[in-house]
């Protein structure tokens, strides 16, 4: 099984679908409807069945799924390895990360990494969470920058900041309601990110640990940037993390409003996956990071509007 082959079967799985999986890695359709072929003749098994949503697993393909992530891991490592040993470590370093994180953390933190080391290069990917950590198992990515994935023991995971999540509301918002706390929040609408997005999955999380029914939707939009415009419109409330939301706060086009209860937080981190060799890169990044304090952002509304409580 060339890894190669099992790049492109992974790139097919996690896209169910050969037109954007070709996009992915580069080929044509046609060149990766052959690869999916010959590995299937190499293995003698189907991998992929069709549904209306599109390619699945079989249960062989669910099983060299498994199987393809390490043994392209292994292939990453044993390259960086080698390299390193040989005195011919690439200076690259590939780094995926939230659009917001991309926009409001990195910035700095790569501009004095590269000032330091000017021989590095950086490779900056802006994605999904999903999206990340597939380019993170794949080798694509030696680091991702997101909000807290949970437990894996493929990955490391270190807490770069605390981060608040604010309570936004239109300009003048003064909802009169006649109860308080996060019942009475509820009843309200909101806009929110789409299912499966970490940011969507904050906001439900939120209000599950309450005991509370998670809000009706007004809209789901595919960005913090698209929600803050939608709020600014009127669309709904939003409950996003600070440092995605400052500019708009700062132009007045949105407003915070006080969270009734604890103030909710998430942590951003960085997660690079588990090998002997880590990339020369990838540790003087990691040596940077440690090197800085794990920061809470100011947690306390600055502008906020009357409590809903």
């Amino acid at each position: 099984m060339h890894p190669r082959l099992l790049k492109t079967f992974l790139a097919v799985a996690s896209a169910r679908n050969m037109t954007r999986a070709a996009d992915e890695v580069h080929l044509s359709q046609s060149s990766v409807s052959d690869q999916i072929q010959s590995l299937e003749a190499e293995l003698g098994v189907d991998l992929f069945t069709r549904s209306k949503l599109g390619l699945d697993l079989t249960p062989a393909g669910e099983t060299l799924r498994v199987y393809a992530e390490d043994i392209l891991a292994q292939v990453h490592d044993a390259r960086a390895a080698v390299k390193a040993a040989a005195g011919q470590a690439a200076a690259a370093l590939s780094i995926g990360a939230l659009e917001t994180i991309a926009a409001t953390k990195l910035p700095s933190l790569l501009a004095t990494l590269q000032g330091d080391h000017p021989g590095i290069d950086l490779r900056l990917t802006v994605a999904g969470s999903g999206e990340l950590m597939r380019k993170l198992e794949a080798g694509d990515l030696d680091v991702a920058f997101c909000f807290d994935k949970g437990d894996n023991e493929r990955f490391i995971m270190r807490t770069v900041s605390v981060e608040p999540l604010v309570l936004v509301a239109p300009p003048g918002s003064q909802p009169a309601l006649d109860t308080g706390g996060l019942a009475a929040l509820a009843s309200m609408s909101f806009v929110a990110t789409e299912g499966g997005c970490v940011y969507r999955r904050m906001f439900d999380l939120v209000f599950a640990e309450a005991g509370v029914s998670a809000p009706k939707l007004a809209a789901e939009a595919g960005s913090i940037r698209a929600i803050a415009r939608l709020v600014a419109a009127g669309a709904g409330l939003a409950l996003v993390p600070l440092l995605a939301v400052t500019d708009a706060l700062d132009r007045g086009e949105i407003v915070e409003m006080s969270w009734p209860g604890p103030v909710k937080t998430a942590l951003l981190t960085a997660i690079w996956r588990r090998r002997r060799v880590q990339p020369p890169a990838l540790k003087l990044l990691l040596g940077a990071l440690s090197r800085l304090p794990v920061r809470s952002a100011d947690a306390r509304p600055r502008r906020a509007v009357p409590s809903l409580s």
